[in-house]
C-alpha cells in the first residue's frame, strides 16, 4: 500500500507523534496506512543472544517487561521516562525510531547497545544499525515503501552495567536537555573490557564516538578517565539551541553527564533516572 501511494502515504502506529504533525500542518499525506492489525508486529523475545522487539510493542510494555528490565535495564528505564503514561501506553518502539525525534530517550540507548532495525519492503528485507537509521532531525534512511519489522538488540556480555541519565531543565515530564548513556564491563583484572557512551537530546542524531570509547579499553576505571572521555564528547558535540538549553550550556552538560553515567556504571549501578 505504501509503495502504491508513491511516497504520498504515511504508516501510523501509535499516532502520538504523527497525529500532532498532521494537525499542525508539518506533515501532509493523502492516506494513512494503519499497522495495528498486522500480525506479529508486537512482542518481546530473546533469540540467539538478541532481544527482539516488535515495532508495534508499546514503550510501556518495554519498560514494564521483566525480561527487558533484567537483560537491558537502561533501555527499560529509558522507555519508562518517555513523556507520561498516556503517551507510553500508545507510543511504539518502531514509531519512536521512525519519527527520529532528537529529544526522545530510547534512540540514544539503542545506539549505545548497537541495536539494529530489520526493514521490510516489497523488494525484500535488510538490516540497518539504529545509528544509521536516524540521519538527522526527523529524518531516517527509510525509503517511502519500507517499514521497520523488528528492532534487534544484542545482549551485552555478562557483567556489563548500563546507565541512562536524563537531564531535564523544566517539568517532570519534560523532554531531555541531555540524555547520556554509559556502559561499562570490567575484565577479571579489574580493567575496562568494554566501554560505550552515547548522547541523545542534543542534535539531529545520537552522538557516539567509537575512537573515544576505545581509549578506555585496558585502563582501570577512574574519575579522571571518565572526565577526559566526557570532555571529548563535549568538544565533538554540536548541540541545538532550544528552550531546554543553549548550545554552549548543552556542550558543558554533555561532558558532565557522560562522566556521571560512566561513573555510575563503574560503581555497579544499572537502569535509568532523571535529574
Amino acid at each position: 500500500m505504501l509503495a502504491a501511494a508513491g511516497g504520498d502515504a504515511r504508516a501510523i502506529a501509535g499516532g502520538t507523534a504523527l497525529v500532532l504533525l498532521l494537525r499542525s500542518g508539518l506533515v501532509q499525506s493523502s492516506a494513512l496506512v494503519r499497522l495495528d492489525r498486522i500480525p506479529n508486529l508486537e512482542g518481546i523475545s530473546i533469540e540467539g543472544g538478541v532481544l527482539r522487539l516488535g515495532p508495534m510493542t508499546t514503550l510501556r510494555a518495554v519498560g514494564d517487561s521483566p525480561l527487558v528490565q533484567e537483560q537491558l535495564p537502561a533501555l527499560a528505564g529509558a522507555c519508562r521516562l518517555v513523556g507520561n503514561v498516556r503517551v507510553r501506553n500508545a507510543a511504539t518502539v518502531g514509531g519512536n525510531l521512525c519519527e527520529a525525534d532528537y529529544a526522545s530517550d530510547p534512540p540514544g540507548v539503542l545506539v549505545a547497545l548497537d541495536a539494529r532495525a530489520r526493514v521490510q519492503s516489497p523488494r525484500g528485507s535488510r538490516e540497518v544499525p539504529v545509528a544509521d537509521l536516524i540521519r538527522d532531525f526527523y529524518e531516517t534512511s527509510l525509503a517511502p515503501d519500507e517499514l521497520v519489522s523488528d528492532v534487534l538488540v544484542p545482549l551485552p556480555a555478562a557483567g556489563t552495567k548500563s546507565v541512562y541519565l536524563k537531564y531535564i531543565t523544566r517539568s517532570s515530564e519534560d523532554r531531555p536537555c541531555v540524555g547520556a548513556t554509559g556502559m561499562l564491563r570490567l575484565g577479571g583484572d579489574g580493567k575496562i573490557a568494554d566501554l560505550r557512551a552515547a548522547v541523545g537530546g542534543i542534535a539531529g542524531k545520537p552522538l557516539r564516538l567509537s575512537e573515544v570509547e576505545a581509549q578506555g579499553l585496558g585502563q582501570p576505571p577512574s574519575d579522571e578517565l571518565f572526565r577526559a572521555i566526557g570532555e571529548q564528547y563535549a568538544a565533538a558535540a554540536d548541540p541545538v539551541d532550544d528552550v531546554r538549553g543553549s548550545t554552549a550550556y548543552r556542550k558543558r552538560m554533555v561532558g558532565v553527564f557522560v562522566r556521571r553515567a560512566l561513573q555510575a556504571a563503574a560503581a555497579g549501578q544499572a537502569g535509568a533516572w532523571k535529574t
